[in-house]
């Protein structure tokens, strides 16, 4: 979503290589993903931040983990996807789960039953289970912080 008016920022301060990459004609780039209805009203969907581009094809984390939570109580977030890099397909998905989610078996079940493209399902051996998913102190998802837990896990989780 692009957008553009007057209570729009002009750029990052003393930054100027990064105001290029979001601001390009007086139109700042949100990185969100939306839609408008029929009616006119905008709706925010997603975050170009949750999408992984692997092999050539953008994968939206939101809707893996929407089939994985739709098993669990929704009061309480039990995992997460997130993407590390991959040298042949530019990155794939990892999926972080706290113990209240059952077992990697158990999410890797879900999948195998749901018709959900192959490209969008981790391989067996990316998932991984945290104590908690870390959250900024708006209580939203820290997506910063769970890559880096990703990173760290797969590192020492060997192929």
């Amino acid at each position: 979503m692009w957008i553009r008016g007057p209570n729009v920022m002009l750029g990052y301060l003393g930054d100027a290589e990064k105001t290029r990459e979001v601001i390009q004609d007086g139109w700042y780039n949100t990185s969100a993903v939306a839609r408008i209805d029929a009616d006119g009203f905008i709706f925010i969907t997603d975050r170009l931040a949750r999408f992984s581009k692997i092999g050539g094809e953008m994968v939206p984390h939101g809707a893996i983990e929407e089939l994985l939570q739709g098993s669990f109580d929704p009061s309480e977030r039990v995992l997460a996807v997130t993407a590390v890099p991959d040298e042949k397909r530019g990155e794939r998905l990892v999926v972080l789960y706290t113990p209240s989610a059952g077992g990697a078996d158990r999410l890797r079940g879900i999948l195998r039953e749901s018709d959900l493209p192959n490209l969008w399902c981790p391989a067996p051996n990316a998932f991984h289970e945290v104590d908690e998913l870390p959250q900024l102190a708006t209580g939203k998802l820290d997506l910063g912080a769970l890559r880096k837990m990703a990173l760290q896990r797969e590192s020492t989780a060997g192929p």
